[in-house]
């Protein structure tokens, strides 16, 4: 089952190219009800404390029978990382997080971080905010397939790469346009063997240092990318820069 998490940043984009199906389950978090029906989609279940969705949108969806799991203000968690945990309790197998980037800084990095979730390890999982769709490429043994948005992560091997020292790389295959941008910055730590293709400056069982952006802004040569990666977390951040075109 994929869930589209509907977040509430101020400056929230619907993902470009991505909306939900009929198969599709949408949650909302708080002021994320107001974008999920600004952008057309179906809101099957409403989470959060509510103090930022207006109250005649909450009574419109409560007339509409959509049902809310309310949340006191003074809580250790975000409205969306609860959001997360309750389509993670509903056995999700892809999680799609809109409207989550922008706004108050704290904000934006707690939810960019909850991608690294042990939970979502297992599962496809990413970011999708207008133009901007954001991955977590974790390193391991037999990772399991993840992606969205035409983006997908294997265990292949291709020509030679994807092995350093008998251990499997994770693989990160991505879908998009020439000029696209693709940022990869390591979290938690130094990203060990980074090997990419389809991009203009690439990489070759380099190590990406945390605290360093030599990552940033590369660029899509054509319309696919590859990004392996051989131990540590990375994120890597795709920019379309054709939207609309």
């Amino acid at each position: 089952m994929r869930v589209f998490i509907v977040a509430g940043s101020p400056t929230g984009l619907p993902p470009a190219g991505l909306a939900p199906g009929p198969g599709d389950r949408v949650i909302a978090a708080d002021y994320g009800a107001h974008y999920a029906r600004a952008w057309g989609w179906p809101v099957h279940l409403l989470v959060g404390d509510l103090d930022s969705l207006p109250a005649d949108e909450a009574a419109t969806l409560r007339a509409e029978g959509v049902p809310a799991i309310t949340a006191p203000q003074a809580k250790d968690e975000t409205d969306l990382e609860l959001a997360l945990a309750r389509a993670l309790g509903d056995g999700a197998g892809e999680i799609v997080i809109c409207a989550a980037l922008g706004g108050r800084a704290d904000h934006l990095l707690a939810n960019v971080l909850l991608l690294a979730r042990p939970e979502l390890a297992v599962m496809k999982a990413v970011i999708a905010d207008g133009p901007v769709t954001i991955y977590l490429l974790r390193s391991g043994r037999g990772a399991e397939e993840q992606g969205s948005r035409g983006a997908k992560k294997t265990g292949r091997r291709g020509e030679g790469e994807t092995r350093s020292g008998g251990a499997e790389r994770a693989h990160l295959e991505l879908e998009g346009a020439a000029g696209d941008l693709l940022s990869l910055l390591p979290v938690g730590g130094d990203a060990r063997g980074a090997t990419t293709r389809g991009l203009v400056y690439p990489l070759y069982d380099e190590t990406l240092y945390m605290g360093q952006a030599r990552g940033v802004s590369n660029v899509f040569e054509a319309g696919t990318a590859h990004v392996w990666l051989r131990s540590g977390l990375l994120l890597v951040i795709h920019t379309q820069t054709n939207r609309g075109s």
